[in-house]
């Protein structure tokens, strides 16, 4: 029997299922149990696979049962098919019920608190059933672990430097950060600052192991000058915009965050000029991994939400009919006129389908 006939005959979902079990639990025993099988069906699952493939698919050690080199790779590519046949299910429902479905979405902080909370007011009030989850962390964790492990479906926040052939990436905006301070600081009085300026402040900032923290030290470094000390280090973006709201600190932003949260904290833009590129936001997938229907149209809706921010000369923003606060005129830049999603390629004016009704 060749290798084919193998896999389409003998290599049984089932088993499969078995074999990830006893991996999570390190124990057949155990798996057994949290399966509600005998121990024998396990054994025998394990050891049909085994034979079917001409390998040995697990070891023993004290620590309990341990995936071999052949074994790590079959769960890898079990994991790969299970997250297909569940994404069929929910395809299948979305196709039956195009007003409902799940979507998981990874997302960075500031754009989790900002932009995404507009796309996802749009899409639950045209489709009320639609159910979306949320995983805010940093942009390496989902990118790297979540997204790869298929934990979420899509990832939408700040880029990093992905040279990766596995993923497939979608720049939307560019997102420049600014330095912000309270509305009732003494600085928003000024009309030109320089970094040397407030190197003396307080501020408020992401530690220095996450982009914008580290971001921080760049900027000063690149002017000359000596890194500020950082009063209050947090994780969040909440934090620091409430520190901030105190008019003693200061903090660095992105753009798209500020758009949607300077009234609610009461900040404000300085009129620095950062030594530091901007930096770039959008969408990144995996590339062997179909996406759902569900995920086309919120991607269709975020490149249709990006193009169309656009700042009043009163501060105001307007997002599609809405209007926001804003504390500088610029509109969001798009970071290319091409999209690339699923392998396929779309121009940014014909967002591909199913196509985004506004």
């Amino acid at each position: 029997m060749d290798w084919a006939d193998r896999v389409g005959s003998r290599i049984k979902l089932r088993d499969l299922h078995i074999l990830l079990a006893v991996v999570e639990w390190k124990s057949m025993a155990e798996a057994a149990r949290h399966l509600a099988v005998s121990q024998p069906v396990v054994s025998r699952a394990i050891a049909d696979l085994e034979h079917a493939l001409g390998i040995r698919l697990l070891d023993r050690t004290p620590q309990g049962v341990e995936p071999t080199v052949y074994g790590r790779t079959l769960l890898i590519r079990g994991l790969a098919v299970f997250d297909e046949l569940r994404g069929t299910v929910k395809d299948i429902k979305f196709l039956t019920d195009p007003t409902a479905g799940e979507l998981r979405i990874g997302s960075t902080q500031a754009i989790a608190a900002g932009l995404l909370v507009a796309i996802l007011d749009r899409l639950s009030t045209q489709r009320p059933r639609l159910a979306f989850q949320v995983v805010v962390g940093d942009a390496a964790t989902l990118l790297y672990h979540d997204l790869r492990e298929r934990n979420i479906d899509l990832f939408f926040g700040r880029m990093l430097d992905i040279k990766q052939d596995d993923l497939n990436t979608e720049m939307l905006f560019e997102d420049p950060l600014f330095v912000v301070a309270g509305i009732n600081s003494r600085w928003t009085r000024c009309r030109k600052l320089a970094l040397k300026d407030l190197i003396d402040e307080a501020w408020a900032m992401p530690p220095p192991d996450l982009n914008i923290g580290a971001l921080l030290g760049d900027a000063f470094r690149a002017s000359g000058l000596a890194i500020p000390h950082v009063a209050v280090a947090s994780y969040g973006t909440q934090l620091p915009s409430a520190l901030v709201s105190t008019g003693r600190f200061l903090t660095m932003l992105p753009r798209s965050y500020l758009k949607f949260n300077s009234k609610r904290f009461g900040l404000k833009a300085l009129p620095v000029k950062l030594p530091i590129p901007p930096q770039l936001a959008g969408i990144v997938t995996l590339k062997n991994r179909t996406l759902s229907p569900l995920a086309q149209l919120f991607i269709n809706c975020a490149v249709y939400k990006c193009k169309n921010v656009e700042v009043h000369p009163s501060g105001l923003c307007a997002v599609s009919g809405r209007r926001d606060e804003a504390p500088f005129t610029a509109p969001m830049q798009p970071a290319s006129a091409v999209r690339v999603c699923s392998g396929a390629t779309w121009p940014m004016s014909e967002p591909g389908p199913p196509r985004w009704r506004p």
